[in-house]
């Protein structure tokens, strides 16, 4: 009978330590699986905030050290006042939320628009006028005199004519931009002013007749003069009027230019257990208009505030620092990459949002994650595609192998489906805040739209804007940051194996991609160079979650595994091509 008795309680005994194993890998699985981070952002981001702050910000023709720049960086401190952040200066060490104004002097003035009107002589509506082409004064022109200058407009048609062609007191007319010929024209020509015009194709000038795209002039103290940029209407206006004779324009010019200070500003929000790492979000003050990138401040002061938001109701811990930027694109990120060499060496990520609430049923184009370098920027096929803004071709030795891509592009396609919400990508071609990040060995991508049929024009204006995309950018965007701050070996090993499906769809892609290059006379030779670039670089790419871990062991047998598959799949891929 005891032994029976022994025999039950046994028994007994390990079905019960079998459950509490069970239970015991149960939780464990529970510890392990990320946090749903959408359930908690979601009904939080709105779009209010941002929308509201890109109708402040939109209003102002924005110059570094300008009334309007100026105006917008302090809105942007009220608002995280508001929202809990603390003043550096005010603060103390148990102040996990906290911003600084940064102040520098200009090197050289700043510059405000005020008023311009073009108007041929013996017409009355004005061929121009600044209260509906708020572009067409060029950054840098000087005022004129109250009453405006009259003189005949020459139109220079081929500038190989132009050192041949009297130009002085003259206005002349281009049809290119005025940058590029200012002192020939107006220093060394001696024309009091330049007309010009230059907007691209893909603005679709003689569909948007009014658009004009901003242009600039040297800063020229000696001769003080001025440039207007053109519509296509004006610009159709002015030919047709030539075309029947000698024609004479009144400019006024209304404008300041003064000495100024540069604003740059910069919230933290302090990581608890490893506050020297942040991800970096960037995003640009300056520009005149509503997407391009009153969006982007927008969407980056309603993350901030969120972000207080869920720490004070203790809905998220950040490990790591979260950092915001606002200021002057490219400056004042290249100055915080590089003016403090230790923070910078901690900066594991960066991203810049520039033009982020589009409309696009009005815009076109759209929301487009533009990648750290990878072989699509030197081979440019099948659905990848440089925007019409252009990209050059790149080398290998440029490339910056990185999970973030694949990661940030899985993020925002899961928003996308959530709200069918349009997502896709491009390849690497700079030209914002990503570039600073970048050059400094720092993983960045760029969150943009594009093609934007009124990029850089004076129709750029918060009716473009649509609060359903200022919110899908900002929620996906904060899912991704929060991922990242607290990522770690479980965080890891989902991403290594996200990339490993992402690295064996692309090259089953390129080797169709290839065969069809096989059948147009293109060389094997490129087409095996261009699927090895790929399994290198995703092989790469997944070495680099190393560094969410302290203890790599931790990760490193789910690394060789993936990498291992990669391998096998391009060996077969260039097998099958060499065949």
């Amino acid at each position: 009978m005891l032994k029976k008795y022994t025999i039950v309680a046994l028994s007994v005994f390990i079905l019960a330590s079998c459950k509490s194993k069970q239970a015991a890998l149960e939780t464990v699985k529970k510890e392990q699986k990320s946090p749903d981070y959408h359930n908690s952002i979601n009904p939080e981001f709105t779009g209010d905030l941002a929308y509201k702050t890109t109708a402040f910000v939109e209003q102002y023709w924005r110059v570094v050290g300008n009334t309007g720049f100026n105006k917008s960086i302090y809105y942007i401190a009220e608002e995280l006042e508001k929202a809990g952040y603390v003043l550096e200066d005010k603060a103390t060490a148990t102040d996990i939320l906290t911003y600084r104004v940064e102040k520098r002097a200009l090197k050289q003035p700043t510059w405000e628009s005020i008023d311009a009107k073009v108007t041929i002589e013996g017409e009355v509506i004005p061929l121009l006028q600044h209260a509906t082409n708020r572009n067409m004064l060029a950054i840098n022109s000087y005022s004129t005199p109250k009453e405006g200058i009259t003189a005949e407009v020459i139109h220079i048609k081929d500038f190989k004519y132009l050192k041949n062609t009297d130009v002085k007191g003259k206005i002349v007319f281009i049809e290119s931009s005025p940058r590029r010929f200012f002192n020939a024209i107006v220093e060394q020509g001696g024309a009091v002013g330049i007309l010009s015009y230059s907007n691209p194709k893909y603005l679709q000038p003689e569909k948007n007749t009014t658009s004009i795209q901003f242009r600039s002039i040297p800063l020229n103290k000696n001769v003080k003069s001025w440039a207007i940029a053109m519509s296509y209407q004006a610009k159709e206006r002015l030919k047709a009027k030539l075309n029947k004779g000698k024609v004479t324009l009144n400019v006024k010019v209304d404008t300041k230019i003064y000495a100024s200070e540069e604003l740059t500003i910069v919230a933290d929000i302090k990581g608890s257990t490893l506050p020297k790492e942040r991800l970096v979000f960037s995003a640009h003050v300056q520009e005149p208009g509503a997407n391009d990138n009153a969006t982007g401040v927008g969407v980056a002061l309603e993350m901030a505030t969120i972000t207080a938001k869920l720490i004070k109701n203790k809905t998220f811990t950040p490990k790591r620092t979260l950092t915001f930027l606002w200021g002057d694109e490219i400056v004042s990120t290249r100055r915080y990459v590089q003016e403090d060499k230790t923070r910078a060496k901690d900066i594991k990520w960066g991203i810049s949002l520039d033009m982020v609430g589009e409309n696009t049923a009005i815009t076109g184009g759209s929301f487009l994650i533009e990648k750290m370098p990878d072989p699509s920027a030197v081979w440019t096929r099948g659905n990848d595609k440089h925007t019409e803004w252009g990209g050059m071709k790149m080398s290998l030795s440029q490339m910056k192998p990185h999970y973030l891509n694949d990661f940030l592009i899985g993020k925002f396609k899961a928003q996308g489906k959530r709200a069918n919400w349009e997502v896709n990508t491009n390849p690497f071609e700079g030209g914002s805040d990503h570039v600073p990040f970048l050059s400094a060995d720092i993983p960045s991508v760029l969150f943009w739209h594009f093609t934007d049929q009124f990029y850089h024009t004076d129709n750029d204006r918060l009716d473009k804007v649509s609060i359903t995309t200022l919110k899908n950018v900002g929620t996906a965007s904060l899912i991704s940051a929060y991922e990242l701050l607290n990522a770690d070996e479980h965080t890891a090993k989902t991403i290594i194996k996200n990339i490993e499906t992402a690295a064996i769809a692309r090259l089953d892609k390129e080797f169709k991609q290839s065969n069809l290059a096989l059948e147009n006379g293109e060389k094997l030779k490129t087409q095996i160079e261009i699927l090895n670039a790929w399994e290198d670089w995703y092989n790469k790419a997944i070495e680099t979650t190393k560094d969410m871990v302290n203890d790599t062991t931790l990760i490193t047998t789910t690394i060789e595994k993936a990498q291992s598959n990669i391998k096998t799949k391009a060996k077969y891929y260039i097998n099958a091509i060499s065949l």
